[in-house]
């Protein structure tokens, strides 16, 4: 079981080194989480899920979720302290320089360089809960074909009928009940 620091240094690490949201720590989030042995693949899976119906930012709910569930209430604030604290420092900072810089040409040249490495993060993120909810026993178990037909239907619902995303994880959440 790790400690209130170890906790704090660890979302701090990912808090520090993931840009582009949330959903870009999520591949890190899932390799410090299952790699330590403190939660298993599902349950990070689950934490995902639950982080992302919850109001307000995805990186603080999975970091507070998380924390709580190691540590309880000292957890949870240790975990969320530790995952704000990069970017409460790296804002402080860029507010104070950026407007000197921000017509840099190597500042634009790393804006621009970074952009395809958050769609990378993103896209691992994807993969990797996909592979979790499509094959539950492994890439070489058998296909939820149920998981995939609901996560398709959730893609169509948003993007071609406009449905909010909400509402496509409280219908896809209810459908969960009866289907599996």
């Amino acid at each position: 079981m790790p400690t209130l620091f170890t906790l704090l240094l660890t979302f701090f690490e990912i808090g520090a080194v993931t840009f582009g949201g949330g959903y870009a720590m999520i591949p890190l989030i899932q390799s410090k989480l299952v790699g330590n042995g403190w939660l298993s693949m599902t349950e990070v899976t689950d934490m995902i899920a639950i982080a992302e119906m919850t109001p307000g930012p995805f990186a603080v709910n999975i970091a507070t979720f998380t924390g709580i569930k190691l540590l309880g209430i000292p957890g949870g604030i240790a975990c969320t302290l530790g995952v704000v604290l990069p970017s409460l420092c790296i804002i402080f900072l860029i507010a104070t320089v950026f407007h000197h810089v921000q017509d840099n040409i190597y500042v634009k040249a790393a804006m621009k360089g970074i952009h395809p490495a958050v769609v990378g993060l993103i896209a691992t993120a994807v993969l990797s809960l996909g592979r979790q909810s499509f094959f539950p026993a492994g890439l070489g178990g058998p296909v939820s074909w149920l998981s995939v037909a609901l996560a398709a239907a959730a893609f169509f619902a948003i993007k071609k009928l406009g449905l909010n995303p909400i509402l496509a994880i409280l219908a896809t959440g209810a459908a969960g009940v009866f289907l599996f």
